[in-house]
This record gives structure tokens, C-alpha cells and sequence, in this order.
């Protein structure tokens, strides 16, 4: 072992090339030679130890025993009893050697065998004992990307670079999302990764109008290039195919008759006017396949290149040695096949690029949303500066018309804001004093000042965009089954292709040579794997933008999935149901009083008190236009209720118990009382001057749309179950109301989680619908969580979607996006795997011996392209998708 240092603590040691005093937890490498273990204070000395023992490990490289020693940062440990626990869980991870959590400086530093673990499985242990990592997200842009099978390699090459944690390509945006330890690599080692596989990356920086102009342009310059291209083959097409099929022109069928020098000479004319088409028109082809090879890869322009090459240099070989052919039948050109695919899949790709480029409208929208200047007031003046000069604590101000240019809370003025286009409500919102604004949103009526409390990436907007931006980014479950088959798709394709020309040349009627090469040709240009990995991309990124567009952040492919699969729907009741703050509901007036002699002398008293109920007294009374007077000599009687003078009137107001023990009678007041409480309120006995004068009741309301959305879950086939920590009388009086299929009441907040995991053991899909922190665990336990969005960040965090209107027909939406969307990829799906099921076959001459017809390479390039941009503009449809289910 390493040598303990002397007269210093044992828990330290000496570098063994040196000399230098070090802690385990501060060495920069460990070494096991020999089964001893050696502690290095740098990299230098660790080089040196591995040239003085003949090894080639390297620090990071599982050789000889060696661990690899990585720092993980930690956003919070949670002190010293959290550092502890942590490192506790680390420590019991295979291949773990050792794990010291530093809770001052946030840091858990481990060594690890790279052999039996890797670093994601060691922070998925950080995460799942509670902890929060602090890793970063890059998004890269990445061009050359030309079918699934480009997706599946970029991905692995990021996920095998040390430090990605994750990566997920999307081929209908071209971007790529990465999560990685900044100590481990950084973005230069993560464009590296993807440049070694022959593809061209910058960083994309966060969504802005200009980021997206530029990608707009980007995509329409390569738009432009392929339509070029496109349109010179189409032109050298049409004489190729004329002189190529002179049978069918009466002038040229006496001329270039078969065999003649003219004829021969009409070839080398189409030898000569293809090249350019093959060099220029189709060079993306070969730029592609070349650097697939330098990478021992296979790709779609694998296919294309080498049909369209064979096809030539067949031509090319006919025409210029025709007596290396056993028969002069055998000596015939295919130089309309080089011409017409090549057209054909650059308009097939020109057309797809168009197509994709819709597909993220969403996010266009929402940065197209941001205002571009403030009016703020600096040294006493008000000044017009861009959004991004904007600071927390600037007042701003804004006037009718104007759009609210930053997060923050009114503090002078009234309005009514327009929020539908964050949370997809229609009605405006009342805007007073304390009340928070949201950056993009459109002042109305009036003029109001605020104070700005997030600006720029903090704001509301922004973080919309970015959970959009992460969840378009996110994979399906069935796509990652998807990617595996497209992965060996491209070889896959070559063999059969191989194994068909083989078969035909051996087996096939004469001219063998000519069937041969057809039959080559058309598999491999019928074979595009391009259709298949847009299919479930392509719908996802169009479906979660819809759903931002209706107020619902749908956080991941998964989530999207998962909701449309789910059989139980669990709505918290306050807050998610109900309005979560009471509201004054009910006077009732005994014998010889009046309804507002009563709230009014109730509301003076409970103008003294901060009890909620007392909040919504008041309120009520003020919403009546009642004048309230003084109350003198308030007292508050803990557990029973309030008393005080008001008018000259002894005012009591309380709990049936205070009545009673005050010698208040109260009469036909009690049945009243519990019919009220029956229906979910709260009753509150009124007494004047010693008389039973009536009773006010209160009770946290029933959102508008509750009734509505949850009739719409049911008539969707959904299971709706209420679950609250309330009593089981105002629980049942609520689902009465509401009309949910069962009540679960009085359940401790810790619970919850467990309430929904029995629902899940029988065997229901089940999804949790909450606000508060108390239904964070419970969120995170179902199948799929949705939050309120008015609700806690906890919450938020906690789930799968986020309704961002509060209201529950967001989840009714969400369902039903989630729902039109998968069904759109199953169809994608479906139509990509048919075609290549089907076409592959065909293009081999599976047909032949039955109906004596072999597919054309033209007919195959023609449906290579058309089942890429079938998919996308299939995707596109979701464009025009609008809710089923109508609200009043």
C-alpha cells in the first residue's frame, strides 16, 4: 500500500514519485499496481510513475487496475448529515472504491472501477438519494445529417465521450441535446465528438428571434442549393430520357436505330451530360458516403451514391468496350437512372427541408412573443431601452396596448392583461397592486408601473421556450426502439441488394447482367431510412409545440406518450379542483334580520381577523357594495370564534360550540347549519345582541371548468378519483358536486404517493394531478404527473406536464394532444415500415416470376422520395389540430 507520511495524520500520504503530503480526497489519480494503491498530487507525476512501471495507463483509462477519480458538483448536499448520507449512497454503487461528499464546497469526489460502472449510473445514484447535480445542457446544431441511421452514430459518440450524461438527437429540428459535467468535458470536446463521425456542428445558442432568423435563412439557402441542383438534372433528364428510349419518337427511331454508330455516339452524348449531374448535382451524395467510410459507416447516401455510380459506370463501360459483353443486348446504358434519381431525391429532400421547417412554428411563436423594448424609469425619467437591458428591481412602466415586457409585481396602477398567450385563457386579468405580471403578456385598459423580478433567461417566456425547446428534443419510447432497427438498416440493405444481383446473375433470364444491375439499383434506392427516423421526431416536435401554444408544457417524449395510454385520473382537491382560498357563499337570516345587516355587522368584526374565512367575510360584503362600519373591543375566542362591539350591538360570530356556551338558542339556524356543511362549507353562527341572528358560511369554490373537465375525462373513458387530507363529509359533499367516480379522504400528505401507487398495483395507468409541495412525491410516483402551473415550484419540478392556466381542462387537453399525436406517429410508423416492408421485395424482383414486371429505378427513386416528405407533412397536420371537447 501507499506509504503513510510521517508525523502527520494517518489518513494522508506521500506521492510515491515526489514526496509531496496528500488526502485521498485531494489526489489527482490513484493507481493500483501489484495490489497496492498509490495516491499522485498531479498529472505529471502520475505520467511519470506510469513510464517508471512500463504501463500505458492513463488517467480515465480502466487498464491495470486503474480508477478512474471524477468531482461531481452538488447544488445542495444539504449540510453535513446530507454530505454523509450521499456518500453513504455513492459508496454502495458497484464499482464505487470510494465517495467523500464535501458539503462546503459542494463536491462529491469519487473513484470508480470505468469497468463495472459509469459516471450517468453514479449521478442517477446522486439523484435518486435526492440530490441535485450541477451538470450543464448544450445544444448543438448539426448539419449532414441525412437519415436515422446518422441520429443512432451522433448519439453514441456523444454518450461514449467521457462526462455525457445524455444525448438525444432530433432529425426535424437538427439539433442535438446534450447534459454533461463541465469538470469531465466541455462543449469544444462535445462539437469534437460529433466532427470524428463526419458531421458539421456549431453550438446552438438559446432560442431567440434572431438565432431563429438565422436558422430560417440557413435552411433556405440549403433550400435554394438543393433546388438548383434539382432543376439541372430535371433539365438534363429530359434529353437523356429522349435519347435514351428513341423507340418511342418516330424521327429518332429511324435514326438511332439499335447497334448503329449514331446510336453509339447519342450514348456518349448522355455519358458526357450526366457526369456533371453525378459530380455537381449529386456531389452531397458522395461528400456523405465518403465521410461515412472514413468512419467504417454505412449511410442513406451510401445507397444512393453507389446505385447511381453503378448505374453510370456501367453505361460508361457499354459504350466505350461493348466487346467485353458476351452479347451486344448486354451493352446498354442507364444513364437516365444516374439523371432522374438524382432530381428526384433532390427535390424528395428539398421538399422534406421545406416540410421540417414547420415543424417548429411553436417555438417561432413564443420567442415572437418577447417584446423588443422596455420603458423603465431611471434617475426619476422614463426611458425606452432593448428587453435585454432590463434589470431586476427597474420599474417599469406600461401603457394601455403595450406588451408587458418582463416578469415582475404591480406596485401603482390597474388594468386588465390579456395572458392568453402564455396560458391559453381568453378572459383578461384583473390587475391591481401586488398582483404579478408575465413578460409577453398584453396590457389592455389602463397604465400601470411594476417591479421587475425576472429579466432575460428567468422569465416565465424563457422557460416556457426552454422546456419546449428540451421536450423536442426528448425521445419516445418507441423511437429508441426505432433507432436500433435504423442502425442496421443501411448494412442490412447493402447485403440484400448484393445477395439479389448475385441471384439474378446466377438464376435470372438473359440478359442476367443488365437484370442484375437494375435489380442492384433499385434496392438500394428504394431502401431510404430517411422516413423511418422523422416518423416519431417529427410529430413529437409538432405535438409539443401545439400543446405550448394551448397553455401545457409537456416535459418529454416519454411523458407525451405515457398520457395517452392512462386508464386513472387522481385530482388533488385544493387548488386543483377547487379555487384553493375560500369564498363567502351563504347568508341565511333568522326571523326579523336582514341578509346584509347581518354580513355587514359579520364583516366589521372579521375585518380585525387574518383567519382566511374572515378574509373571504370581508370580501364578500365589499363585493355587495357594502359600507362597513368600525368594530370596537375585538377579541378572538381560540378554537370557537370572534366577538365585538359594532353599532352599539354585542356581536358574536362563531362555532356552534361558542353558541352554546354563551346560551345562544339557535333554532331552525341548526338544520340550516348542517345542510351547509353537508354541501362542503362552513358555517358560521351569527349572534346579535345575545339572539341567534343567522349564519354565514364560507367554502373554498369549485373552479369555473372543474365540472366541465372532469365530465370531459370521464366521457374519454378516464377514472377519476379525488384525493384530499380534508374530513370524508366535505370530501363527499365536493365529489357529489364535481362527480368524480371515488373519493379518497382524510390522506396525510406523505400519504398521497402511496394512495397512487395502489392504484397503479391494479394495474391502471395512472395519472396525478396536484399544486402543492405535499403532492410533490405523489406526482413524481404516478405514471404521469401534471401540475398546476398557478401552483408551487416543487411541484412543478416534480411533474411531467405543467398546465400553465391552473385550469383543469388543460389536462384534458393534454390528453388529447398527447393522444393525436402518438396516433400520428403510429401512422408515420406504420407508412415508413410498410413502404420499406413492401418496396424492399418489389425492388428485389419479387414479383417478377408472377407478373414478369421488375420496378424501375426511376419509379424507386420517385417513392424514395415521396415517403420522407409524406411522413413530415403527415406530421404537419397536427398544425391544424383544435380541442374536441368544447368549452362554454
Amino acid at each position: 500500500m501507499a506509504e503513510p507520511a510521517s508525523n502527520v495524520p494517518p489518513s494522508t500520504f506521500r506521492d510515491p514519485v515526489c514526496g509531496m503530503v496528500i488526502e485521498p480526497a485531494r489526489a489527482a489519480a490513484v493507481r493500483t499496481v501489484g495490489g497496492e494503491t498509490f495516491y499522485f498530487c498531479s498529472e505529471a507525476c502520475v505520467q511519470q510513475f506510469d513510464r517508471g512501471h512500463a504501463t500505458s495507463a492513463t488517467t480515465g483509462v480502466a487498464e491495470g487496475g486503474v480508477l478512474r477519480r471524477i468531482e461531481i458538483p452538488l447544488v445542495d448536499p444539504g449540510g453535513r448529515h446530507g454530505a454523509r448520507r450521499l456518500s453513504e449512497q455513492l459508496q454502495a454503487l458497484p464499482g464505487v472504491h470510494r465517495a467523500v461528499v464535501n458539503a462546503t464546497h459542494k463536491l462529491a469526489r469519487v473513484e470508480y472501477d470505468p469497468t463495472v460502472t459509469g459516471v450517468d449510473a453514479i449521478v442517477a445514484g446522486a439523484r435518486r438519494a435526492g440530490f441535485t447535480v450541477g451538470t450543464a445542457t448544450a445544444y448543438l446544431a448539426i448539419r449532414g445529417m441525412h437519415c436515422a441511421s446518422c441520429v443512432s452514430r451522433i448519439e453514441e459518440a456523444l454518450r461514449g465521450t467521457a462526462g455525457v450524461l445524455s444525448a438525444t438527437v432530433n432529425p426535424a429540428t437538427g439539433l442535438a441535446r446534450v447534459e454533461y459535467l463541465p469538470g469531465l468535458v466541455d462543449v469544444g470536446g462535445l462539437k469534437r465528438a460529433v466532427e470524428t463521425g463526419g458531421y458539421e456542428v456549431t453550438e446552438a445558442p438559446a432560442p431567440t428571434e434572431t438565432g431563429i432568423d438565422r436558422e430560417e435563412q440557413d435552411r433556405q439557402r440549403e433550400y435554394r442549393q438543393l433546388m438548383q441542383k434539382f432543376w439541372f438534372a430535371a433539365a438534363v433528364s429530359v434529353p437523356v430520357i429522349v435519347l435514351s428510349y428513341p423507340q418511342f419518337f418516330p424521327v429518332l427511331r429511324d435514326w438511332l436505330t439499335p447497334g448503329s454508330d449514331a446510336r453509339r455516339a447519342a450514348w456518349a452524348i448522355l455519358g458526357l451530360l450526366t457526369l456533371p449531374v453525378m459530380l455537381w448535382s449529386g456531389s452531397h451524395f458522395f461528400n456523405g458516403m465518403w465521410q461515412g467510410l472514413k468512419h467504417r459507416q454505412a449511410n442513406m447516401h451510401t445507397l444512393i451514391s453507389i446505385g447511381i455510380a453503378a448505374a453510370w459506370l456501367y453505361s460508361t463501360v457499354a459504350v466505350a468496350f461493348p466487346q467485353i459483353f458476351p452479347s451486344m443486348a448486354l451493352a446498354e446504358v442507364f444513364y437516365d437512372v444516374t439523371a432522374v434519381v438524382v432530381a428526384l431525391v433532390n427535390l424528395g429532400l428539398a421538399l422534406e427541408l421545406r416540410a421540417r421547417g414547420r415543424t417548429s412554428e411553436a417555438i417561432k411563436k413564443l420567442i415572437g412573443l418577447q417584446a423588443r423594448t422596455a420603458r423603465v424609469v431611471r434617475d426619476g425619467t422614463e426611458v425606452d431601452i432593448p428587453v435585454e437591458e432590463v434589470l431586476v428591481g427597474d420599474i417599469v412602466v406600461v401603457r394601455p396596448g403595450e406588451k408587458i415586457p418582463v416578469d415582475g409585481v404591480v406596485i401603482e396602477g390597474t388594468s386588465s392583461v390579456d395572458e392568453s398567450m402564455i396560458t391559453g385563457e381568453s378572459i383578461p386579468v384583473e390587475m391591481k397592486p401586488g398582483d404579478e405580471v408575465i413578460g409577453a403578456t398584453i396590457n389592455q385598459t389602463g397604465s400601470f408601473r411594476f417591479r421587475a423580478t425576472k429579466v432575460g433567461k428567468d422569465t416565465a417566456l424563457s422557460q416556457i421556450i426552454r422546456l419546449v425547446q428540451d421536450a423536442q428534443g426528448s425521445k419516445a419510447p418507441i423511437q429508441r426502439i426505432v433507432d436500433r432497427v435504423s442502425h442496421y438498416f443501411v448494412p442490412a440493405v447493402l447485403i440484400l441488394a448484393i445477395v439479389a444481383a448475385v441471384v439474378w446473375y446466377v438464376f435470372g433470364p438473359e440478359p442476367a447482367y443488365i437484370y442484375a444491375l437494375i435489380v442492384f439499383v433499385t434496392t438500394l434506392i428504394i431502401a431510404c431510412p430517411c422516413a423511418l427516423g422523422l416518423a416519431t421526431p417529427t410529430s413529437l416536435t409538432v405535438g409539443i409545440g401545439k400543446g405550448a401554444e394551448q397553455g401545457i408544457l409537456i416535459r418529454s417524449g416519454d411523458a407525451l406518450q405515457m398520457a395517452s395510454r392512462l386508464d386513472v385520473i387522481v385530482l388533488d382537491k385544493t387548488g386543483t379542483i377547487t379555487k384553493g382560498k375560500p369564498e363567502l357563499t351563504d347568508v341565511v337570516a333568522a326571523t326579523g334580520f336582514d341578509e346584509d345587516l347581518i354580513l355587514r355587522l359579520t364583516a366589521a368584526i372579521e375585518r380585525k381577523s387574518e383567519h382566511p374565512l374572515a378574509t373571504a367575510i370581508v370580501e364578500g360584503a365589499l363585493a355587495r357594495g357594502l359600507a362597513l362600519p368600525e368594530a370596537d373591543g375585538f377579541a378572538a375566542i381560540p378554537g370557537h370564534g370572534v366577538e365585538a362591539q359594532v353599532e352599539g350591538h354585542h356581536v358574536l360570530v362563531g362555532n356552534e360550540r361558542l353558541m352554546a356556551e354563551r346560551g345562544v338558542a339557535l333554532g331552525r339556524l341548526a338544520q340550516e347549519a348542517q345542510r351547509l356543511a353537508d354541501e362542503g362549507k362552513t358555517p358560521m353562527f351569527v349572534a346579535v345582541d345575545g339572539t341567534a341572528a343567522g349564519i354565514v358560511a364560507a367554502a373554498d369554490t369549485v373552479k369555473e371548468d372543474s365540472v366541465a373537465a372532469i365530465a370531459a375525462l370521464k366521457r374519454m373513458g378516464m377514472e377519476v378519483v379525488m384525493l384530499t387530507g380534508d374530513n370524508r363529509r366535505t370530501a363527499l359533499a365536493i365529489g357529489r358536486q364535481v362527480g368524480v367516480d371515488r373519493v379518497i379522504a382524510e390522506v396525510l400528505p406523505e400519504d398521497k404517493a402511496h394512495e397512487v401507487q395502489k392504484l397503479q398495483l391494479e394495474g391502471k395507468k395512472v395519472g396525478m394531478v396536484g399544486d402543492g409541495i405535499n403532492d410533490a412525491p405523489a406526482l413524481a410516483q404516478a405514471d404521469v404527473g401534471f401540475a398546476i402551473g398557478t401552483g408551487t415550484d416543487v411541484a412543478i419540478e416534480a411533474a411531467d406536464v405543467t398546465l400553465i392556466s391552473g385550469s383543469l381542462k388543460g389536462v384534458v387537453m393534454a390528453i388529447e394532444i398527447s393522444k393525436v399525436t402518438m396516433r400520428n406517429v403510429y401512422q408515420n410508423l406504420f407508412g415508413a415500415f410498410i413502404y420499406n416492408t413492401l418496396g424492399i421485395p418489389v425492388a428485389m424482383g419479387l414479383l417478377y416470376p408472377f407478373t414478369g414486371m421488375l420496378l424501375s429505378p426511376l419509379i424507386a427513386a420517385a417513392a424514395m422520395a415521396a415517403s420522407s416528405v409524406t411522413v413530415v407533412t403527415n406530421a404537419n397536420r397536427l398544425r391544424g389540430w383544435r380541442p374536441r371537447e368544447g368549452w362554454q
